[in-house]
This record gives structure tokens, C-alpha cells and sequence, in this order.
């Protein structure tokens, strides 16, 4: 496990730089100039020109590669174009934000979605199953801004149940100490703002964790009903095991494999960034952070932040991998 484990880091050096190289040769390749962004369009030619030549963008390719794969290397991950400000400090308050939502949005879809799928494969043919396929065929399908601007309007302005949008009381805002609000919140020992931190997670967390839970449900109940038809599980039934313990012990265990690779894979895509999510809701996450970095032609930090979501993607599918031994001991890592 420990050598598998450390050529799969070692693998993670060439993935990552393939991947700088593409992100650079794309972010490049795109027309326009970020001197010109920053400055404006009644910048004189003359203050451009200075300013290109202070950013290093009158060298060639090669070279501004070189400077950026140096700061990389160094954990520095460059300058920022737009704010001048570094790119490792800048960008861990939006990763936060983003994480703390992808947790709370993946917890959501988890639950409901393997326990959907579960109870529709035990229940198959059921009014139970047929409705909870519908839902999640309908949760498939839901655009997520639409899903979301529905949530805001019933909940937040029809009900007042819960904020529409921001992360904290802006009257009365978190002390950031990890930029995880929820554990900041009760470092500080402010269970009113911890409670306000919940309030403001529920409504971008139940519209992004939306599509994966009905992907979830689905992938879990086809698993279940293959497992559920083998020769074991009508052992266990012959034994005398009860229906609960041959579905939740001996069942889910065996059907969890595909249903941990649909978790992993959609727990890297939300970590990336939901962009709609997070500007319907006001949410100060990674994707805005990226996106804003492209309208401003931030070269830095689009090559710098896609790296950075990249390395988190491997890591995320490395640690699934590793799971499926521990779900199922029958798989061995040589």
C-alpha cells in the first residue's frame, strides 16, 4: 500500500506539469492584453509599454514558463496581475469557502442519495422506488441556477426561513482565523454566528448538492440490485440474517465501490469551483475567484488556480483508490 501510494504522488509530477503547460499555452494563446485590462482603454502607450516590461510579458513564452514553473516549485504560485498581492495568501479564503460548501453540499447528497438508492433497490417496483427515480431524474435534469433563484425566492424572500445570500452576517461578521467559518465560529465560541453560518450554507448547499445526490441515488440502487441477485446475499437471507443487516452489512458493502467513485469524482468537480452557484448566491468561492481572474486577464492566477484545483482532483482520486482496499480486502495494491 505504501509503495503504491508513493508512485502514485511520484505520477502526480508529470500529470501537474502537462497540465501547467496546457493551462499556459491556452491562457497565452487567448487574444487580448492584461496590460491594457489593468490600466484601461485611456492608458497611454507609453505607461502599457512600462507596465509590460515591469510583468514580464515582453519576454518570450519560454521564459515567462520558466518564471512561472520556478514559483510553483517554490509554493510561491506568483504574483497576481490585478491586486499585486501573492496568489498562495489570496486564494486560500475562496478554497475554504468552496470546501466548507462542497462538504456541507456532498453531505446532502450522500445521505439522501445512498439511502435513496438503497431503499428503491430493497423496495424495487415499489410507488417508493418509481418516485424517488422520478425525483432523481428530475434532479438530473433541474439547471442549477434555476433550482437555485426558486430557493431564494421561496425560502428567502416568501418564507424568511434563511439568507440568500453571503456566507456570514455581514452586520456581524466572522473573525476568520482557518477561513472555514463553521470551525472559526466555534474557536470563537459564537454559537449565534455558528448557527448564522449554518443558515447561510443551507440554501447554495441543497441547490449544489442537487445533481450529485440524483447521480448517487441512481448509481447506488443499479449496484444494490446487482448485488442484491448474488449467491451470498441469498445465503445470508437463508441463514436467518435479517433484511436490514443483509442490506446495509452485506449489500451496501459490496455495491459501495462504483458508488465511491461517483462520490469522489463529483466531491473534485464541486471543489473546482461552481460558478453559477456560487455568483446567484454571493458565495466567495474559488470559481468566482477564477473567473474574475479571466475578465481581468489574470494570467497569474488562472494558471495558478487551475494547477491548484488540479492537485486537489489527483489527491481526491488517490484517496479513493485507496478506499476500494479498504471497502473491499479481495483488492491488493502491488
Amino acid at each position: 500500500m505504501l509503495a503504491y501510494t508513493a508512485r502514485r504522488l511520484l505520477m502526480l509530477i508529470p500529470v501537474l506539469l502537462g497540465m501547467s503547460i496546457v493551462v499556459f499555452s491556452i491562457i497565452h494563446a487567448i487574444p487580448g492584453d492584461p496590460a491594457l485590462t489593468i490600466l484601461g482603454e485611456k492608458a497611454s502607450p507609453k505607461a502599457i509599454a512600462e507596465l509590460r516590461e515591469s510583468l514580464g510579458l515582453n519576454n518570450p513564452w519560454y521564459i515567462q514558463y520558466f518564471a512561472y514553473l520556478k514559483d510553483i516549485v517554490t509554493g510561491n504560485l506568483g504574483i497576481s496581475l490585478h491586486t499585486k498581492a501573492p496568489i498562495a495568501a489570496e486564494i486560500v479564503p475562496y478554497l475554504a469557502a468552496t470546501a466548507e460548501l462542497t462538504v456541507v453540499s456532498m453531505f446532502f447528497a450522500v445521505f439522501i442519495g445512498v439511502n435513496a438508492g438503497i431503499i428503491s433497490a430493497w423496495k424495487q417496483n415499489s410507488w417508493f422506488d418509481y418516485i424517488a427515480m422520478l425525483i432523481a431524474l428530475i434532479g438530473v435534469s433541474m439547471p442549477v441556477f434555476w433550482l437555485g433563484l426558486m430557493e431564494q425566492w421561496y425560502f428567502a424572500q416568501e418564507l424568511k426561513w434563511l439568507p440568500s445570500i453571503g456566507r456570514d452576517n455581514p452586520r456581524d461578521p466572522v473573525v476568520a482565523v482557518t477561513h472555514f467559518y463553521i470551525l472559526d465560529s466555534l474557536i470563537a465560541g459564537r454559537f449565534d454566528q455558528f448557527k448564522e453560518v449554518i443558515q447561510h450554507l443551507i440554501l447554495p448547499g441543497v441547490a449544489l448538492g442537487t445533481i450529485p445526490m440524483a447521480i448517487i441515488a441512481r448509481i447506488t440502487r443499479s449496484s444494490m440490485l446487482e448485488v442484491m441477485r448474488s449467491d451470498f446475499i441469498r445465503t445470508a437471507r437463508a441463514k436467518g440474517v435479517g433484511q436490514f443487516l443483509v442490506v446495509y452489512k452485506h449489500g451496501l458493502k459490496n455495491a459501495f465501490i462504483p458508488v465511491l467513485t461517483v462520490i469522489g469524482l463529483q466531491t473534485g468537480h464541486l471543489l473546482g469551483g461552481a460558478i453559477l452557484t456560487e455568483t446567484i448566491f454571493g458565495w466567495p468561492g474559488v470559481g468566482r475567484y477564477i473567473y474574475s481572474a479571466i475578465l481581468n486577464r489574470d494570467y497569474t492566477v488562472i494558471q495558478s488556480g487551475v494547477l491548484v484545483i488540479a492537485t486537489i482532483f489527483v489527491m481526491i482520486n488517490l484517496v479513493v483508490d485507496l478506499l476500494y482496499a479498504y471497502i473491499d480486502p479481495r483488492i491488493k495494491y502491488r
